[in-house]
């Protein structure tokens, strides 16, 4: 009974550690929150002299200056050498606010390590199991496909670095009981209790009743993340299959051989990966409708897709920043 209850329960922080396999050296995102000093600290524990510290000042708030000062103390008194980037990140219209901080962020994480540490490589980020059932949920609650339910990925490469997030499998409380073990403090970014914003909502009054109701949540539901991301890969390998034969831009007349589901698998796969946008699911299915009428050398197309326009160029599609 005994091994039953182990093997379904949470990994423990230790588990997790040793599932995690970075690049020496490598770097961690340090805020100085609960859950990225629970990652310094034991990181540095455990590859002592191989991790670096990334602390990203977003001068959002007034108490930012105080949270750069706690990362400085706790840094020297661990002997993990820290870089500090200040973002102001604003939004262009139609992406929130949210988004643009994140992209900043990446932004400011990848410069500072490939600046300060040409050596380093991998980069660990401290989102733990709460963070991923938050973002599914948010996911469901947006109608997403399967790359939304397919929620945060534990491994990635961007931006010529190879990311990491090894507490994916721990709950949050798991690692702050951790901390209270070890006698070591952190900051409590206030922005998190703030209800306006969904991500805080859902863990104020989602979670708990989730847990309530059914307690192995973060188990199941991170499978059935697990499984989106399966699928999706395969839909990649399908789409860049499908790009190819209908070439860099897209030709319209190829893309209309096509059935519509594989036209809009092969039309997000051009404009993540050739433009980095995404469009929304209006957008694309104007954009294929538009597709199925360029029929004629006269037909125009001209349509706002994701952060810019997709137009007719010809006997291809072309892609214009706004």
């Amino acid at each position: 009974m005994a091994s039953t209850v182990a093997s379904s329960s949470p990994l423990p922080i230790e588990q997790a550690l040793a599932d995690f396999s970075p690049g020496l050296p490598f770097a961690v995102a340090f805020s100085g929150g609960a859950d990225s000093t629970a990652l310094l600290l034991a990181c540095a524990r455990r590859w002592p002299g191989q991790v670096r510290a990334v602390h990203i000042h977003h001068g959002l708030q007034a108490a930012a200056d105080g949270f750069e000062a706690h990362c400085r103390v706790l840094c020297a008194q661990w002997g993990v050498p820290l870089a500090v980037r200040r973002v102001h990140a604003g939004h262009a219209p139609g992406q929130s606010p949210e988004d643009a901080a994140r992209q900043a962020r990446y932004q400011a994480l990848a410069e500072a390590v490939q600046t300060e540490w040409p050596d380093v490589h991998d980069v660990a980020l401290a989102q733990h199991a709460d963070d991923q059932i938050e973002t599914l949920l948010i996911a469901l609650s947006r109608g997403a496909g399967l790359p939304g339910l397919a929620s945060m990925p534990a491994h990635w490469q961007r931006q010529g670095l190879n990311w990491h997030r090894p507490w994916l499998t721990v709950p949050g409380a798991a690692l702050r009981e951790w901390l209270h073990r070890q006698g070591q403090s952190w900051i409590e970014d206030p922005s998190n209790t703030d209800e306006r914003f969904t991500r805080n909502r859902i863990r104020a009054h989602v979670l708990p009743a989730l847990a309530k109701a059914l307690p192995a949540f973060r188990e199941t539901f991170a499978r059935s993340a697990a499984h989106a991301a399966q699928a999706q890969e395969v839909l990649n390998e399908v789409a860049a299959q499908d790009l190819a034969q209908v070439g860099v831009p897209p030709r319209i007349q190829a893309l209309q051989q096509l059935s519509r589901a594989r036209q809009a698998l092969v039309l997000r796969h051009w404009l993540r990966q050739q433009h980095a946008t995404t469009p929304s699911t209006a957008q694309l299915n104007e954009l294929l409708d538009q597709v199925a009428a360029c029929t004629t050398r006269g037909h125009r197309l001209h349509l706002k897709v994701g952060q810019g326009f997709v137009q007719r160029a010809g006997a291809h599609l072309a892609w214009q920043v706004i």
